[in-house]
């Protein structure tokens, strides 16, 4: 979906770091934007420095709370009607080891990483298939293509949001409406979020990765893996013996060993 004056664009997680760069990019193109954040701080400060590149509102949200999803639903549509375009950014993440998360770690992570982008999602879908159009991307990760030890919760989160993402693409397909679907399985980005993160795989740019993302929604891709290499990870694990995966991927390029200095998001960022 072109990203237009006037389209409406709803970004979960949009007061800081790679949300707050996608709002500002739709922002130069002429969209209405809606920011969704649990920080009321950054909210206001983003929305301050928003305000003289066009339309943009803020709603005071927790993802991993139905009820206020439902809540500031019901006052977007209210404010603006329908959304054309859902960005599901909002993530958190907990590196641990998995037997020393505490329950609560556990609910937590995947009611942000996986249920809030259902719920969301759900909050808004009925009006795209009403008007048949629409546009959802759901920022998923590289986690959600290969495990990885100290993010195994983060990883079951994503694991889900990806089959979910692209279940819902195949959906839409099969009942012919034309709401697309984008799913976004990125590598490490320097946001702050996985600050202490040591790899040879270069780390994002959170500039460059923004701009693709918004050029895959508006090409209707059905996914954006970056870097390049993320496309050849499923090939990978289905072609090789999972021994020689996890030589290449943990020995070779150290993957499995990239969350051992892991210290968690940099508030500042």
């Amino acid at each position: 979906m072109k990203i237009t004056q006037g389209v409406r664009v709803l970004i979960t997680g949009g007061a800081s770091g790679l949300g707050k760069i996608m709002g500002r990019l739709v922002l130069a193109k002429g969209a209405k934007l809606i920011l969704w954040d649990i920080d009321r701080l950054k909210l206001d400060e983003t929305i301050a420095e928003f305000k003289h590149l066009g339309q943009v509102e803020g709603f005071l949200v927790d993802v991993s709370d139905l009820a206020q999803i439902n809540n500031a639903a019901m006052q977007v549509k209210q404010s603006f009607g329908k959304v054309d375009v859902l960005i599901n950014n909002a993530g958190i993440v907990v590196g641990k080891f998995f037997h020393e998360h505490s329950p609560d770690d556990i609910a937590k992570t995947m009611s942000v990483n996986s249920n809030a982008l259902m719920y969301v999602t759900l909050s808004f879908l009925s009006e795209m298939l009403l008007d048949n159009s629409g546009h959802i991307c759901n920022i998923s990760s590289s986690a959600g293509l290969i495990s990885n030890p100290k993010m195994s919760v983060y990883a079951a989160s994503k694991w889900a949001a990806t089959g979910w993402s692209d279940s819902l693409r195949l959906e839409m397909q099969m009942l012919k409406y034309k709401v697309r679907v984008t799913t976004v399985t990125p590598y490490y980005i320097n946001t702050g979020m996985f600050d202490g993160v040591r790899s040879l795989v270069p780390i994002l740019n959170p500039e460059k990765v923004a701009k693709k993302i918004i050029r895959g929604i508006e090409r209707d891709k059905i996914y954006v893996s970056m870097p390049w290499s993320m496309h050849f990870v499923r090939f990978g694990q289905g072609v090789m013996p999972i021994w020689l995966f996890d030589w290449l991927i943990g020995g070779v390029l150290g993957i499995y060993s990239t969350m051992a200095h892991f210290k968690g998001h940099n508030k500042n960022l």
